[in-house]
């Protein structure tokens, strides 16, 4: 048996496992393992066992990802981005469907300071859907804005998928969060023009706010929104600055949010315990499918089975942008069963070489792929943003009615992909002038 019928036959069992919803990074590891040990021997394996994890262990960058989670955890428990919606709820309330345009910009801020979809989803979905049913806006619009700008938290610095990706593809991350701050501004204004024309073409969906703020009570309101900016600031300011790198950056954010949420007055001994629990075992979870993914780009590369697939579709002489059409149709589909750094380790060993024969650059493609993984997060079965809004908000909302108030902004992401496809530029900008 050849080493490609080996791997091709390995990456069937890989499919398979999961199908079982047997652990992802489980089921990367057991399958290099066994498809190392088929190919070469047990020394090899056993070898490759020790060897990779280490390697990828030691990136230096790596260690940013539980600096920034804790971060993110605490500025979560320690409800330092309230302020930000209600700030920006109090500024916008006077638009069309002000406070769903309100909720997408604490989406935004609370994105600066999680890089959790998730996260940004849960937060975001108790303090703002409540608000917008009180004001009669529909309960579609409602959760399906929060669901939505919950995939800001990918793009928005700092995100755990970029410097995932940029840790694999050997990327710089700084570079990264560049791009994925422009795709994320895209985002933001996208979404909030949807917003306003669905309710200048409905207005039953959102009614107008009737109560109007003073512009001393406006003042007041931003007021509340310090701990978030210092922290933003302090960190992103550095970072891209050039007077630290992302490591440095994660560090830095992880003390100066625990030092404002203890001068904000929120910091309890409960929250920090929580943030501390959740830090590891979020770290522990990306750590344990990152080696896996690691493991199986060597099983890969030895077997050469990337390169035969990237030589097979090229020689069918389709173009570069019919492949990314491809590929950009693949993630999509995974999207829907996978959580995102599951679909991203599992694929990136085989669609790396492919989008470096076919010319495409690769700082442009993680933000790409990021945008395309948090497409996913709200697409069905899985959609996973959209099981957190239902969860905290109960029976406000259906399943369904969910999926119905999201679907209008994954038409408006398909677009923003459509339109980075045709026009790289739009990425690379911002981090080539920088640098």
């Amino acid at each position: 048996m050849t080493e490609l019928q080996i791997a091709a036959i390995f990456i069937g069992v890989l499919f398979f496992l999961i199908l079982m919803r047997i652990p992802i990074g489980v089921s990367l590891i057991a399958v290099s393992f066994g498809g190392l040990w088929s190919m070469f021997n047990w020394n090899i394996a056993w070898g490759s066992l020790g060897i990779v994890p280490y390697n990828f262990a030691n990136s230096w960058v790596l260690s940013s990802i539980p600096a920034f989670l804790f971060m993110g955890f605490i500025c979560y428990h320690t409800r330092l981005t309230q302020g930000l919606f209600s700030a920006a709820q109090v500024w916008l309330s006077g638009l069309p469907g002000g406070l769903a345009i309100a909720s997408v910009f604490g989406c935004a801020g609370f994105a600066a300071v999680t890089g959790s979809s998730v996260a940004c989803s849960a937060a975001m979905g108790k303090i703002a859907v409540p608000e917008m049913m009180r004001h009669k806006y529909s309960a579609e619009l409602a959760t399906g804005t929060v669901a939505a700008a919950g995939t800001i938290g990918a793009l928005i610095p700092p995100s755990i998928l970029m410097i995932l990706y940029g840790i694999i593809s050997r990327q710089s991350v700084s570079q990264l969060f560049l791009g994925g701050f422009v795709v994320g501004l895209i985002t933001i204004f996208a979404y909030i023009a949807l917003i306003m024309v669905r309710v200048w073409l409905n207005p039953k969906l959102a009614p107008p706010v009737e109560t109007k703020a003073t512009f001393a009570e406006k003042v007041r309101a931003l007021g509340q929104t310090w701990p978030v900016l210092l922290i933003v600031i302090g960190v992103f300011a550095g970072l891209f600055g050039g007077a630290f790198t992302p490591t440095e950056a994660g560090a830095i954010g992880a003390f100066l949010s625990t030092i404002v949420a203890f001068a904000n007055g929120t910091l309890t001994l409960k929250a920090l315990r929580m943030a501390v629990t959740e830090t590891l075992t979020t770290t522990s979870a990306l750590l344990v499918i990152a080696v896996g993914a690691s493991l199986l780009t060597r099983f890969l590369a030895l077997s050469g089975i990337g390169d035969a697939l990237s030589g097979t579709i090229l020689s069918f002489g389709a173009s570069p942008i019919l492949i990314m059409l491809g590929i950009v149709v693949v993630y999509l589909v995974l999207g829907m069963m996978l959580e995102p750094v599951g679909a991203m380790l599992l694929t990136l060993p085989i669609v790396i070489p492919l989008v470096e024969e076919t010319g495409y650059s690769l700082l442009w493609f993680g933000i790409v792929l990021v945008k395309l993984l948090e497409i996913g997060m709200i697409t069905p079965p899985m959609g996973m943003n959209v099981f957190v809004i239902k969860g905290v908000v109960g029976n406000i909302a259906t399943l369904t009615s969910i999926f119905r108030g999201v679907f209008w902004f994954v038409i408006v992401d398909l677009f923003i992909i459509a339109l980075l496809i045709a026009y790289p530029q739009i990425v690379l900008f911002l981090p080539q002038m920088v640098g």
